[in-house]
């Protein structure tokens, strides 16, 4: 499954199988002595990963339920009548389904995919970069690409990247793809990374935005569920970058998300809704009960929920 799909998730294998992923886990450990694959957090990629990207096809099955997540937290830092900028890569193209519903948007891109996922949303306006297509990710990149960027200034920016450490940033394995990411942040006052739990603890060739030009997180609860993961959660925040935790619970559950380390619970924001997109997968059909109403925001049972209280408590002393 590594070497047909380039990356795969602990838990799609362990489905796979038939098997627990303590025993995938193990097994994998086991390839990776014998330097059959690498090991990331939450998963296992082909040898190389510095340098390797899997293909759009292999990305989009790869954590989908922890980027559906990610993009519902995210869409509610969002209000109607904001200009945001929108990187390329499947976790910010399920952002922008979700940004489709909120109106008065002006949303910059250099992704084909966002703006594909915009193209139809009433009262939503889209811009696109100029640059050649890379058509690995459905990217627009190189100079022409970073030139149409000079001299724009917007409230936000939405990125995401191949591998995210505290000691280096987020980072991703194709120079042109990370120059222009750059260029999209430098028009941002804020940077928001999207980031599932497979892509902690991960360093790539090329850095896209430094731990400290970072505003903030947002990841899925799995990463509070690993002791590595956990701990870069740990070392972002104490390096300034406020980590958001997206639950694993149903689309348009209405209780607040919970903030690891420092800053306010989230809530939606006006003009942003929370049904569930036509045709989307639902979250909790990937195992794990929803949410309990009126909860922290993780429900009882949920790996994770006890590091959270034990990390929320140490910061507060």
């Amino acid at each position: 499954m590594v070497r047909a799909n380039g990356a795969v998730s602990l838990r799609e294998l362990a489905r796979v199988v038939q098997t627990s992923e303590v025993t995938v886990r193990r097994d994998v450990r086991a390839l990776e002595a014998e330097g059959l694959l690498d090991r990331r957090h939450g998963g296992a990629v082909l040898p190389g990963g510095l340098s390797r990207e899997p293909g759009y096809p292999q990305k989009t099955h790869l954590a989908a339920a922890e980027k559906s997540a990610v993009a519902d937290l995210a869409a509610s830092l969002v209000e109607e009548g904001d200009a945001v900028v929108v990187g390329a890569g499947t976790t910010t193209q399920e952002l922008a389904r979700r940004l489709a519903r909120v109106p008065g948007l002006t949303v910059v891109t250099n992704s084909l995919l966002v703006a594909q996922a915009l193209a139809h949303a009433n009262r939503v306006e889209v811009v696109m970069t100029g640059g050649t297509l890379r058509g690995s990710n459905y990217a627009l990149v190189g100079s022409g690409a970073e030139q149409s960027l000079q001299g724009l200034r917007v409230a936000r920016a939405f990125v995401s990247g191949s591998g995210l450490t505290a000691e280096r940033g987020l980072s991703t394995t194709n120079m042109l793809s990370a120059s222009v990411d750059r260029a999209l942040v430098q028009a941002a006052a804020e940077v928001i990374v999207l980031a599932d739990h497979t892509k902690l603890g991960t360093d790539t060739m090329f850095q896209t935005v430094p731990t400290d030009a970072i505003t903030r997180l947002v990841t899925d609860e799995q990463a509070t569920a690993d002791d590595r993961t956990a701990r870069e959660l740990d070392a972002l925040a104490d390096r300034g970058v406020q980590v958001t935790v997206a639950p694993l619970g149903l689309p348009g559950d209405p209780q607040p998300h919970p903030s690891y380390g420092q800053g306010p619970a989230l809530e939606p924001r006006r003009g942003q809704q929370t049904a569930p997109l036509p045709g989307q997968r639902r979250p909790g059909a990937h195992g794990g009960p929803p949410p309990v109403p009126g909860g922290p925001g993780v429900a009882p049972g949920l790996p994770g929920q006890a590091r959270l209280a034990e990390l929320g408590s140490r910061r507060k002393r």
